[in-house]
């Protein structure tokens, strides 16, 4: 996927601008915040749960090299097999070379970040074979070309008229004169074009949720059957899955489980949980001849033992992005990769360097929702101030942000010329306020301050002069 990233001001803007995508944010966004708020509210234990999954995830993490060699080694006990995979080129061709053995012309494929990060659609279909994205939202991004705009419901930019055009436009060999009366209608004929791909392929690629290490597992979560045909039917099973994806034991995993549903859609469970360990054995009913699991580092291993070694225990349940007014006001497209949102904000920078991405993590209002509502408890707004730090650091800020920062130490560093300098600016502001709008009201434009002021005006300062002044003022009255 192309990074648009160091363009997020420039997208943010056309975002804001696309009367279409306000539209579906505005329908969509509500929906996640209630349904999550009353799951959230039937679990009394929930705090407790998050408590564990953070400890979880950070024993995993802390001895990830031998939860990854047991994984491995359960893997190959049940049949199957493991890819170990740097970078990007080597998953990539660690899935072309699997796809080549079975003789592969169909791929069908479940929802997964992991493949959108690393190309895998565009690296088959140059290669002469044809993916297949079987999940609804997929599915209409693929007619669409489009990226996901969000990681669980990669759709989400879309309004229902949407989905018809693009019906109509692409399913040309159907009557022009059908109706879709319901959602139910787009969701049968999708079904309906589906299913023959499914019987056809000869290789599914799914994600994964989690990766059980006790057991050599991969856990799929999803709301569709699609995830569990993509595994089954086909002869081959590639489950695609970075490397902080792993677990240690099946209880661990539930209880990950219990927090994800919840924190994503609002939901006790998915519809589907689905647990694959291994190929097909003599009497199983359904299931693969060959089970692969590709693991995918590409720059995750150089993120632990650092400040941003907590992003890996992320889960992927997108509450952060639901909860952002940030990427509530401009979806995930303008964000310019993979992952949006504060997570993306984050984990981008960390993948790609933080010389393309920059804007992200300056693209937060740090009013500390995500994190709040993070069901494994990441500190995304700290994490994002140490990127701005190093941004800061590498010189890649704007020389008149680095120039006002300066300034502003300058003052921050001597109190009593700082109380000096606020008095005479809150002073003049007060004055200006005056003399221009009457004492009341607020200036929608100021010298030296118009990228601020375009989207946000200041009050006219209030008498009693600055916060520090009124304050001293009301101890002493005291």
């Amino acid at each position: 996927m192309q990074i648009t990233s160091p363009a997020f001001k420039q997208n943010a803007a056309r975002a804001l601008e696309d009367a279409g995508l306000q539209k579906a944010l505005g329908t969509a966004k509500g929906a996640f915040l209630q349904r999550r708020a009353a799951a959230v509210a039937n679990l009394p234990e929930f705090e407790r749960l998050r408590d564990i999954g953070r400890d979880i995830k950070n024993h995993t993490l802390a001895n990830l090299d031998h939860y990854l060699e047991t994984f491995a080694a359960n893997v190959e006990k049940a049949g199957g097999q493991v890819h170990w995979c740097s970078t990007a080129d080597e998953a990539r061709d660690a899935v072309l070379a699997i796809c080549r053995r079975a003789g592969a012309r169909t791929v069908t494929k479940g929802k997964s970040m992991i493949s959108e990060e690393l190309g895998i659609n565009r690296h088959l279909e140059r290669h002469g074979i044809q993916p297949v994205e079987t999940d609804l939202g997929e599915y209409i991004l693929q007619l669409r070309d489009e990226p996901p705009s969000h990681i669980i419901a990669p759709a989400f930019h879309l309004n229902r008229e949407d989905w018809e055009a693009d019906f109509r436009r692409m399913h040309t060999d159907l009557p022009k004169d059908r109706v879709f009366a319901e959602r139910r209608d787009i969701l049968a004929e999708a079904r309906t074009r589906l299913r023959e791909r499914f019987l056809a392929a000869d290789v599914g690629i799914t994600g994964a949720n989690f990766l059980i290490a006790e057991t050599g597992s991969s856990v799929i979560v999803t709301n569709e059957g699609n995830g569990d045909l993509t595994q089954t039917l086909p002869r081959i099973h590639i489950a695609l899955a970075s490397i902080e994806k792993v677990v240690p034991t099946l209880e661990d995993c539930t209880s990950l489980l219990r927090l994800l549903a919840r924190s994503a859609t609002g939901q006790d469970f998915s519809v589907y949980t689905t647990f694959s360990t291994g190929s097909r054995r003599p009497g199983d009913l359904d299931g693969p001849e060959e089970y692969h699991v590709v693991l995918v580092d590409n720059g995750r291993s150089n993120m632990i033992g650092t400040e941003f070694q907590e992003m890996l225990r992320c889960i992927r349940c997108a509450a952060c992005m639901n909860h952002c007014p940030v990427y509530g006001a401009v979806g995930g497209h303008a964000y310019g990769w993979v992952y949006p949102g504060p997570m993306g904000s984050v984990l981008t920078p960390s993948l790609v360097g933080v010389e393309k991405t920059g804007n992200l993590p300056n693209a937060s209002t740090f009013c500390g929702r995500c994190e709040s509502v993070c069901p494994v408890k990441i500190p995304l707004p700290g994490m994002m101030r140490h990127w701005r730090e190093r941004e800061f650091e590498r010189h890649l800020t704007p020389g008149a942000a680095r120039w006002g920062l300066g300034l502003w130490a300058f003052f921050a560093r001597r109190p009593g010329l700082y109380r000096l300098a606020t008095r005479a600016a809150i002073g003049a502001l007060g004055l200006l306020g005056k003399w221009s709008l009457g004492g009341k009201g607020a200036f929608r434009s100021l010298p030296l301050a118009g990228n601020w002021t375009k989207g946000r005006d200041l009050p006219v300062p209030e008498p009693g002069g600055t916060f520090m002044a009124r304050y001293a003022a009301g101890q002493r009255r005291r």
